[in-house]
């Protein structure tokens, strides 16, 4: 069977994050996620979950999330089961998040194949994304596989995590899938630059594609201390008594990341290095960078912003107000619920300061 709308297909987007790095758009009612950073009518959720359409059938999507977030995603992605909206009671990291739906999952479709996605990443080429997660559910479908997808480096950058590849000689069934080297943190200046010169390594994406058997056991011999507790809820998954016995488990997890408790330590792990126009879009300068400029540099998403003798400006403002910037270089300029941000560009690690006051 072809993996187009495989039923064994299934989609986590893993959606509990409360970042508030586009502040004051973003805040921890309504984060990153939920919002609609570009102006184009959809929220980051909604484009995940819209990249996928053709591969996983709405039944088979699945979002973990902060309870306090069960309403937005519901309201977001309407076509998708209620049922289906996992709600974490406290924050644990990734390896918890990622063990209470493979086993939620495990219990309806021991034969399922899985894709788990962050739900606020961009991607321009969908085309080239479908065709690549489509190669690689198949390969997962027929091995005992971790994949992980790894972008194709386009500068230096220092705020992505970075896999090597052992480049020589591709896996036996697919010839776009390598195995994984190491996994290397997040570089000083320099370090990118000898990652992005010698071509074995490409950005860490966090978007993994595997059989629900596989992160299982993978999860059982690395991490016993979570699966043992997911393991355990096997009798109530799906009934009534979930949600309470998830609010009295899950805070029993750990909180470890799913790259250290699984991807740097089993064996059967691969990289499928792509380039389908990937961003985590994590700062406003990473939204300056992705959207479209005019001549003298500036981005305005907004229905009424006019630039004089600026240039390098981010503008975001699209609660229909007219908006006039002049004399600026290098600054954003964000309105969102009666707050107004003006900022250095370059000093924008300082907006998680100024929005907790």
């Amino acid at each position: 069977m072809s993996t187009q709308m495989n039923p064994n297909n299934h989609l986590v987007i893993m959606a509990g994050g409360v970042g508030s790095r586009f502040w004051p758009m973003s805040t921890e009612e309504c984060p990153k996620q939920f919002i609609d950073v570009f102006g184009t009518g959809r929220t980051f959720i909604q484009m995940t979950y819209d990249r996928f359409k053709g591969l996983v059938a709405p039944e088979n999507v699945w979002v973990v999330t902060s309870q306090k977030y069960a309403g937005i995603v519901a309201e977001q992605l309407p076509d998708m089961p209620k049922g289906n909206i996992l709600l974490e009671p406290c924050r644990r990291n990734t390896a918890p998040c990622i063990a209470y739906v493979s086993w939620r999952i495990k219990a309806k479709n021991p034969k399922a194949n899985l894709v788990v996605t962050p739900a606020d990443h961009l991607v321009t080429d969908v085309v080239e994304f479908q065709r690549v997660i489509s190669s690689a559910l198949k390969f997962t479908a027929e091995t005992d596989a971790i994949v992980t997808l790894g972008m194709h480096p386009t500068r230096p950058e220092t705020g992505y995590g970075y896999i090597q590849a052992d480049m020589q000689e591709p896996s036996l069934r697919n010839r776009e899938i390598f195995r994984v080297d190491s996994f290397k943190e997040k570089p000083d200046l320099a370090t990118a630059q000898e990652y992005l010169k010698s071509k074995d390594f490409f950005w860490n994406s966090g978007i993994f594609i595997w059989n629900v058997s596989t992160i299982v056991n993978s999860l059982r011999i690395y991490e016993p201390e979570i699966s043992n507790i997911f393991e355990d809820l096997l009798p109530v998954y799906g009934t009534d008594q979930e949600q309470k016995m998830i609010n009295l488990k899950f805070p029993l997890c750990p909180s470890i990341s799913i790259d250290y408790a699984v991807m740097e330590r089993a064996d059967e792990i691969f990289v499928f290095p792509a380039d389908f126009g990937w961003s985590d879009v994590g700062t406003w300068g990473s939204l300056h960078t992705l959207a479209e400029k005019d001549a003298n540099g500036n981005s305005a998403i907004g229905e009424n912003v006019k630039f004089y003798d600026s240039k390098n400006c981010v503008v975001h403002t699209t609660e229909e107000r007219r908006v006039v910037v002049q004399g600026l270089d290098g600054y954003i300029v964000a309105e969102k619920n009666n707050t107004l941000l003006v900022c250095k560009l370059a000093e924008e690690q300082r907006i998680k300061d100024f929005s907790a006051e």
